[in-house]
């Protein structure tokens, strides 16, 4: 069972009482199978100590600030990783604000000010290659010759891998844009989503091929153009559909427009405000038909794939 998380978005957030805590420090983006050892072992450690189990992120992307031209697209905002991580036990959240200010300071102040005067660490749980502070000064070597005097321990965790390969979120988006959403959901423990608002469409599907509920594709991370095998949620209820997403410009339309397109395989009572796609399967790639009826003619097909899918869904392992 989860426990709830309590999250704080800055420093003078933090209560008195924070700690002491296991602790874990890092951008966590897409809290992948690595990310959730990480978790695990800091849980484990709270448990057996009696201490808070906690988690410091950033926000923005600590790389949008050091190097704008060399920032990673992300692919969960701070609440969705917030969400995963309460999911995971963690009790304490600190996403840290991360700006020029916060980049010029010394790995000793990190550690001495805010990892132990601040947040009370008892133990810190990290990466082998785990850096931190100005100009990436700070290190492994240097949280253990600390940690004596400082009254907490350091503990490596090694990289999860996953068929040789290490996981990595850049490794998931990679296979995200790539539309590989399956192997993506190995490496996530679980199906990369999008959530957002239902926005208005361009009427096409009510008319000529079939009703959809669409997001905005405002995300910085999609799965490549194309037919996917998807679950939709509706976030202020919780009802579930099976359902089928396209990605794409609606080429048989001319269109130009990158569109969130769900079809969805179940009734609809009334339309949902906000909703969460989570992707599962590829079934094609997006392409152009000479006609509408031949294209909801393949979206008639694309709905079977999906519904076999589901049939075997028992047998799927993710």
């Amino acid at each position: 069972m989860s426990t709830d998380v309590r999250v704080y978005r800055s420093l003078e957030e933090i209560p008195q009482g924070f700690g002491p805590c296991a602790l874990t420090v890092g951008n966590f983006d897409g809290v992948h199978a690595g990310h959730r050892e990480l978790l695990r072992r800091v849980v484990q450690c709270a448990r057996e100590h009696g201490w808070r189990a906690a988690v410091m992120t950033f926000h923005p992307h600590p790389v949008r600030i050091i190097a704008p031209d060399r920032a990673p697209l992300v692919m969960t905002t701070p609440e969705q990783r917030a969400r995963i991580m309460q999911e995971c036990g963690i009790e304490e959240l600190l996403v840290l604000p991360f700006t020029e200010a916060t980049a010029l300071w010394s790995p000793d102040y990190f550690v001495r000010h805010l990892l132990v005067q601040k947040l009370q660490t008892r133990a810190i749980f990290v990466g082998e290659d785990f850096r931190f502070g100005h100009k990436h000064e700070g290190n492994t070597f240097f949280l253990q010759e600390l940690g004596p005097e400082l009254g907490f321990t350091t503990e490596f965790v090694a990289p999860v891998r996953l068929r040789g390969a290490r996981v990595s979120s850049s490794r998931v988006r990679t296979l995200v844009q790539s539309g590989h959403v399956g192997m993506a959901s190995r490496l996530l423990c679980g199906p990369f989503a999008l959530e957002g608002s239902v926005v208005t469409g361009h009427g096409i599907g009510k008319t000529q091929t079939v009703p959809t509920l669409n997001l905005a594709p405002d995300f910085e991370v999609l799965p490549g153009n194309g037919v996917y095998v998807t679950r939709t949620k509706d976030l202020a209820t919780g009802e579930q559909w099976n359902s089928v997403t396209n990605i794409g410009t609606r080429p048989t339309f001319s269109g130009d427009a990158l569109t969130i397109e769900t079809y969805l395989l179940g009734a609809l009572s009334q339309t949902p405000k906000q909703i969460r796609v989570e992707f599962l399967a590829r079934i094609r790639a997006e392409r152009k038909f000479s006609s509408p009826d031949l294209l909801k003619a393949r979206i008639m097909r694309d709905v079977q794939s999906a519904q076999r899918y589901f049939r075997k869904l028992p047998r799927v392992i993710i």
